[in-house]
């Protein structure tokens, strides 16, 4: 579904990302973890081209995607859902107008396919039934899940997820990830999840990336990366 090639990225004299190299492959969930500060909100921006790297490739379902101009970058992004770590709401419009927006952009008007879909979506998050509530009525959870909704409205086949349990309590961070599972199990979405909530991390993901030095330091599944004798994997994890 998505490859990485040696991606390299400064922002000013700073470098971020030295080499990156990763795939995921359809269906899966992979979490990418490491030190807060270490690159990997940058590395998700990459994904679908809202940063462009210094050197390196980034392949979508085949089709290298450097280079390409923002109108055929918009058909990559057809393909891919985003949940922002705020969830980024419009304040002035309804839960339902929220989650129809992406398909309003894309040309739907039929009132009637934008209920159901709408209704559908919140079906699928478990907030059936809010669909004139105001983002400012919502606690910090269901934004979350709106947010996922909306990601999820014009069925990707890919969603991208930067820190979707920062903030949340310790029940919304497993309702969270119960959903992010629900959909790669119902849906068959594939799924990379930019995280620092270790526990989370691998309570959903089928593969894990740990960022360190600028570069991806593990791949792996959860149980190899705990069974590690590495001793900077070992510090990282602590006392997990």
């Amino acid at each position: 579904m998505v490859a990485v090639r040696s991606l390299a990225k400064k922002i000013g004299e700073q470098e971020i990302l030295r080499g990156v190299d990763l795939e995921v492959t359809r269906g899966e969930t992979l979490a990418i973890i490491g030190r807060s500060g270490g690159g990997k909100s940058v590395l998700l921006k990459h994904l679908v081209g809202l940063m462009e790297p210094d050197a390196g490739e980034i392949w979508i379902e085949g089709q290298n995607i450097i280079g390409l101009t923002e109108r055929q970058l918009g058909a990559v992004r057809e393909k891919i859902g985003i949940l922002f770590q705020g969830a980024a709401l419009f304040d002035s419009m309804t839960v339902a107008e929220n989650i129809a927006f992406p398909l309003r952009e894309a040309g739907e008007r039929n009132p009637k396919v934008l209920r159901e879909k709408v209704r559908e979506m919140l079906d699928v998050v478990e907030l059936e039934g809010q669909e004139e509530k105001m983002p400012e009525s919502l606690s910090g959870g269901m934004k979350k899940r709106v947010g996922l909704a909306r990601s999820i409205v014009r069925r990707p086949s890919c969603v991208l997820y930067d820190e979707p349990t920062s903030g949340l309590d310790p029940l919304t961070t497993a309702t969270i990830t119960y959903l992010i599972l629900k959909l790669q199990r119902e849906l068959g979405v594939t799924s990379i999840v930019v995280s620092h909530d270790i526990r989370s991390s691998f309570r959903m993901a089928s593969k894990i990336a740990l960022l360190a030095n600028k570069r991806i330091g593990f791949f792996g599944t959860p149980e190899e990366m705990t069974g590690s004798d590495d001793p900077y994997i070992r510090e990282f994890l602590g006392g997990f």
